[in-house]
């Protein structure tokens, strides 16, 4: 039998589980085969022993009960690899209120159910008192177990699901190597929802370009709305210059989709959405429109307002806050009333000779050195 090998924790979370304890089940992704996704880029997929996972509860369990009776300056009893990892994660989850768990990393439904029954059932043991626990899961992985067993991993805890969505459309889909088609991203997401667990599905505007924008924005409303989700939340794409993401696809070479056609993409998918009581947030600091943040149906129009303001605004004044946007300055629409502010962004037009002639390419070429070099875009 092999060793234990240390408490892990995997490389991403949602932003919305920014409080939770990451638990990590398996590592890397177990399709990573989609053009656009470079975080497990030549990592190898493996599944963790399920004693391991047990065992770095338990660990994180040790670290909570010396936390909460006064020695966390002491490290105590760090025997295993990991452990200062663990320490770290269990002061910063009690600092948070230790209400949320989330299962790493791409897939935590890939796993046997049974093994996701053993760790789910040993979390709720060990910590009755957390409220929610979450994992991504990839909407084939979903959409191959069983309803009973689905309604019984819910049962047994796990409460809520992150599937990235990113397209409904068959065309794009296939284009981007995503490995699925709509109707397993329907089937998925109608599991989900009869188990009783809350789904949370994932956008990624721009994933069809220019050419494929209309057709991205209003096949992925037609699944959203078949399926009526908990939550959709956009995410912006940006992607490194080196990657093909339409590989094999000579006659349609990706074209990226600058602020104004994204904007225009958003607000064709909302327009059709119809019928569904999905809160939408656009909840990413590289989404240029932070504030699109509401519940359907009651609030669609106040959803759509920040896009039809950006589209309509006058060129010069939509530069401002592309800039100020990506550069910190700003993180909604509203700081562009913030006089102190707007001058320093029109100062750093000014200085990069950023125009309305040039701002797609100019703002295009600053992600990519960023990306480059690292950097937060």
């Amino acid at each position: 039998m092999k060793e234990y090998g240390g408490f892990e924790q995997g490389p991403i979370r949602p932003p919305s589980e920014a409080s939770s304890l990451l638990i990590r089940v398996n590592r890397n992704c177990p399709w990573n085969r989609c053009t656009f996704c470079s975080i497990y880029k030549k990592k190898k997929f493996s599944l963790r022993p399920v004693d391991d996972v047990l065992q770095d509860i338990d660990t994180i369990r040790r670290f909570v009960d010396a936390i909460h009776e006064g020695r966390p300056g002491s490290r105590p009893e760090m025997l295993s690899p990991g452990d200062g990892q663990a320490f770290n994660a269990a002061r910063n989850w009690v600092a948070d209120g230790m209400e949320s768990i989330f299962l790493q990393d791409a897939d935590g439904l890939v796993i046997r159910p049974e093994n996701l029954l053993k760790i789910l059932r040993h979390l709720k043991e060990l910590f009755p008192q957390v409220k929610r626990i979450t994992s991504y899961a990839r909407s084939e992985s979903v959409a191959r177990i069983d309803d009973g067993m689905l309604a019984e991993i819910a049962a047994a805890g796990l409460n809520r699901i992150h599937i990235g969505m990113e397209t409904a459309s068959d065309r794009i889909l296939e284009m981007v190597r995503k490995g699925v088609t709509k109707e397993i991203h329907i089937t998925a997401g109608l599991k989900v929802k009869r188990a009783g667990m809350e789904l949370s599905e994932y956008v990624l505007t721009g994933l069809g370009g220019q050419e494929f924008s209309q057709l991205h924005a209003v096949e992925t409303a037609d699944a959203l709305n078949r399926i009526n989700p908990d939550f959709i939340r956009f995410r912006n794409l940006h992607l490194p210059e080196r990657v093909t993401l339409f590989p094999g696809n000579e006659d349609h070479r990706y074209q990226w989709a600058p602020d104004l056609v994204q904007a225009r993409e958003i607000l064709t998918l909302i327009e059709h959405l119809d019928g569904i009581t999905s809160r939408i947030k656009s909840d990413h600091n590289y989404n240029l429109l932070q504030e699109i943040d509401g519940i359907l149906p009651d609030d669609k129009e106040r959803l759509m307002q920040p896009l039809r303001t950006f589209i309509g605004m006058a060129p010069e004044q939509r530069v401002l806050f592309q800039v100020g946007k990506r550069s910190g300055h700003f993180v909604h629409l509203s700081d562009m009333g913030i006089s102190g502010r707007t001058k320093q962004v029109k100062d750093i037009c000014q200085q990069s000779g950023i125009t309305p002639d040039n701002v797609d390419r100019r703002l295009y070429e600053i992600i990519q050195e960023r990306m480059r070099s690292g950097m937060p875009y």
